[in-house]
């Protein structure tokens, strides 16, 4: 590339990182970059209460993020305050020490197991797994656990898994990390996993094909049934992603909510990841990810018998773990209970129906597809959706902006079941001022949104995200 195009290159790149940074860089500047010469003590609480009110408005605000209802120093939130402070001094790696904290996590685990199939003679009955630090981690262990199965099983050398464009990132990060090849094929007209797509897809290479219940994008169950009897066809995983919908599926299947089979009773299924942190209402980083049998979950595991240091094996991507966290996971599913899950399950999927029939009656939008769980996915074929997005920012929500089509969703938690009819204002009176108003607001992101989306060139849009990311962190 000749020097003077490449430059110019640069600096437009440049100017999209820091329009996206959007002041975060001056802020920055201030940040501390060393010790402070006199440790503040005590005081430090101070300063953090300080820092803390800068945070944004997140209460009822906010696609996903906080699951929990309420505020944070009150109820549910209280308990899992009082159970992290109880064992933040503990550490799980040292199971012979902290046996409470191991047994909490093997209760969590075990508890997780049971409303996904485990007690079911479909399951075979040896379902197992582990504690990770989210969904991330739990879809990185299935992966790297299934390649490894797989090659000990066939040989296979140079692995390659098959997923839907809906499925969540994390799996290529599985395959950078793992070195695995990855098929993205496109969803079918339902936004569901395309079966058919997947099977030509599949070769002597394949060990891996995946399915979530439902998808992050747009909270639609791909067919499992289907996946499973082909991942069983040609002797193969499949890894479901219920990190979202572990803790809310199976109790709306008790309210009578027409929810298809995605669990290990499943002939087929494999793996299962799902968060604790989500909708089990734990506090951030839990999340556990379960094996059909302990043939496949060995694969899991790292042990070292050569180093100095002694023999040594790991169940996790982590060594060290935090043991408070592992608490608060249990504090959370056992104060709650069956009955509690129930009720949560209840109000968020009728505000989640009452969030979707609200958007329905707005002429300029459209839902994507008919979620099945709680995120509700919307476009529109008259308007710049992102457009509608910064508006909505402006009003204080925070949304998340989707592609492939361009649509928004908001993930509905505890937080929003006494905001539906506020957010649905909000959402009618912003698509009428793009309406009458069209074009990028001052400070937007819609051109950005927008631009990325049409740019042939994704290795470009690639880099924009690194360079950000690298600017940010």
């Amino acid at each position: 590339m000749v020097p003077w195009v490449k430059s110019y290159i640069d600096a437009e790149k440049q100017k999209v990182v820091d329009k996206l940074q959007s002041g975060g860089k001056s802020k920055r500047e201030s940040w501390r970059t060393e010790l402070p010469r006199e440790g503040l003590g005590t005081g430090v609480i101070e300063k953090m209460k300080e820092e803390k009110m800068n945070d944004v408005v997140w209460r009822g605000k906010c696609s996903g993020t906080v699951y929990i209802g309420g505020t944070e120093s009150e109820g549910h939130f209280s308990v899992l305050n009082e159970a992290c402070s109880m064992f933040s001094h503990t550490n799980p790696l040292h199971f012979d020490i902290f046996q409470s904290v191991a047994r909490f996590e093997a209760e969590v685990v075990a508890m997780t197991a049971s409303i996904l199939g485990s007690k079911k003679k479909a399951s075979g009955g040896e379902i197992c797994g582990n504690m990770t630090s989210g969904g991330t981690e739990s879809i990185l262990l299935a992966v790297k656990s299934s390649r490894d199965y797989m090659k000990a099983k066939k040989g296979i050398t140079r692995p390659e898994m098959i997923i839907p464009e809906s499925a969540h990132s994390a799996y290529d990060k599985a395959a950078q990390y793992f070195n695995i090849k990855l098929w993205r094929v496109p969803v079918n007209e339902k936004f569901q996993a395309n079966v058919k797509a997947i099977r030509r897809h599949i070769n002597r290479n394949t060990i891996l094909i995946v399915g979530s219940a439902p998808g992050f994008p747009h909270g639609i169950i791909d067919p499992i049934e289907e996946l499973g009897e082909l991942a069983f066809q040609y002797g193969i995983c499949l890894h479901v992603d219920l990190c979202l919908g572990g803790f809310v599926l199976p109790f709306a299947r008790q309210l009578g909510y027409p929810i298809p089979p995605f669990d290990f009773s499943v002939k087929g299924v494999t793996s299962i990841s799902v968060d604790v942190h989500k909708y089990g209402l734990a506090p951030k980083g839990t999340s556990v990810v379960l094996y059909r049998n302990h043939d496949i979950r060995k694969h899991q595991f790292v042990a070292v018998t050569e180093w100095s240091g002694g023999l040594y094996v790991s169940p996790t991507i982590a060594g060290s773990r935090p043991g408070g966290l592992i608490a608060g996971a249990w504090a959370a599913m056992m104060s709650l209970g069956q009955e509690g899950f129930l009720k949560n399950a209840k109000a968020i999927m009728e505000a989640s129906k009452k969030l979707e029939k609200g958007i329905k009656e707005i002429p300029e939008l459209f839902i994507i597809g008919k979620p099945d769980m709680t995120i509700v996915a919307f476009g529109s074929n008259v308007l710049d959706i992102f457009e509608v997005n910064d508006i909505m920012s402006s009003k204080g929500w925070h949304l998340n902006a989707l592609q492939r089509p361009n649509s928004l969703h908001i993930c509905v938690t505890l937080q929003h079941v006494s905001v539906i009819e506020d957010f649905l204002q909000d959402l009618r009176e912003s698509v009428q001022t793009v309406k009458e108003n069209p074009g990028p607001i001052s400070g937007g992101l819609a051109p950005i949104y927008g631009a990325a989306g049409r740019i042939p060139d994704r290795v470009m849009v690639q880099e924009l995200l690194v360079n950000y990311m690298d600017s940010t962190c």
